[in-house]
């Protein structure tokens, strides 16, 4: 009965010596793909975040990132977890197979060494002995297949303790696997933890950045506003004597900008458009209004009249910095802003193309540049008018 309880353990236990390998072998590599998954995604946040540092800081989607980093943190850590919890009921399942495996060779190493026992006291069995000795041709088959049954048992027992013991080393190779993956799960596991914590500090001082910003940019606004109330009111009164002058009968200069010059304007100096006229982007994720073009150049880019007119201010505008308006005659008016140099003075005239100052810009949000505007008082109205640069300069190839 034992020798045929080991026949039929290892005959349950044959199969199992391919089957355990390829579904954890399956396993691994499923897991594995899960966990590279996610990592590229985070991977690829993590690029997302270095491109907007390297660009103009917006600490809004820089927060938004983060966020998204942590969620796939926290992925990646319950992944983990799950794994770890995997691998032990693995662990658990193996281990419990090379117990059994290992009763098995036990006893089958056993039964191995009492048969050698009895060879060893009864001495070899000669088949032509056996066979000489038979009474009768029945006797003599009889005889044969006794030998044949004994012959096949040792060979089976021989296998058997063959298969166990690879079987064994297979298993052992098993845990021993299983328990690196643990050991490497539970090291990948602190060190995503410790990454988590690190990106949740980053998210608070990203926070308290984007709440500071947003003060900021909220106060920047106020001044623009401020300013802008500041031109159309100087604009507004110079109008207002303009047209007091004309209807007084004293002598104005001829405008120098009408709608026929639509599209027929020299830009004030080379550039990228940095921003456009109307609604657009600003400073820390808000939303501003823009009345003029804004051109990209190098701090001390001369920038000259787009046409010959009259200076009416020269000086600091605001947040604005150095700036100049011209009066262009006939209700037109252009502005020169974020200058770094002025190169004219107040109620001086020039023609167009003189240098009338340098870009700067430099301490903005958006670097380098200066900002163009044109205006217009309607002939019926008062207040100036800003019109879409774009529509008054030449064309760009």
């Amino acid at each position: 009965m034992r020798r045929a309880g080991a026949l039929l353990t290892v005959a349950l236990l044959a199969p199992l010596v391919a089957a355990a390998q390829n579904p954890l072998d399956r396993q691994i590599r499923e897991n594995q793909a899960r966990l590279d998954s996610i990592r590229r995604e985070r991977g690829q946040l993590e690029g997302e975040l270095t491109r907007l540092r390297g660009r103009e800081r917006n600490l809004s989607t820089e927060l938004v990132n983060l966020d998204r980093q942590k969620n796939a943190t926290s992925r990646l850590v319950n992944e983990l977890d799950r794994q770890l919890s995997e691998l032990g009921t693995q662990l658990d399942s193996i281990t419990l197979e090379l117990l059994v495996a290992q009763d098995a060779l036990a006893e089958k190493r056993a039964v191995r060494e009492r048969r050698i026992v009895e060879l060893y006291k009864r001495g070899p069995i000669w088949a032509f002995q056996v066979m000489l000795a038979a009474e009768s041709f029945g006797g003599l088959l009889s005889r044969y297949k006794y030998l044949h049954l004994i012959s096949r048992r040792d060979q089976a027992l021989v296998s058997e303790v063959v298969v166990l013991r690879d079987h064994i080393a297979d298993e052992r190779r098993q845990v021993s696997r299983v328990q690196d993956l643990v050991g490497r799960n539970r090291g990948e596991r602190e060190q995503e933890l410790d990454r988590f914590e690190s990106l949740e500090r980053q998210r608070l001082r990203s926070l308290r950045q984007t709440q500071a910003s947003a003060e900021r940019a909220r106060e920047q606004l106020s001044e623009l506003e401020r300013s802008e109330r500041q031109i159309n009111t100087l604009i507004t009164n110079l109008e207002r004597r303009r047209r007091e002058a004309v209807a007084a009968g004293r002598a104005t200069f001829p405008a120098t900008i009408s709608e026929e010059s639509i599209g027929t304007l020299e830009w004030p100096a080379a550039g990228e458009v940095l921003y456009r006229f109307g609604r657009s982007a600003g400073p820390r994720g808000t939303v501003v209004r823009r009345d003029g073009l804004g051109v990209r150049a190098a701090v001390g880019t001369e920038v000259r009249a787009v046409a010959g007119g009259e200076v009416v201010m020269a000086g600091p505008m605001g947040t604005y910095g150095p700036t100049v308006m011209l009066d262009h005659g006939g209700g037109f008016y252009t502005l020169y802003l974020y200058l770094s140099q002025l190169s004219v003075l107040a109620d001086q005239r020039i023609e167009g193309g003189t240098v009338i100052g340098r870009s700067g810009g430099q301490a903005t949000e958006e670097g380098p540049h200066f900002e163009f505007q044109i205006r217009q008082v309607p002939r019926t109205g008062t207040q100036p008018l800003p019109l879409d640069p774009l529509n008054w300069l030449k064309p760009r190839n």
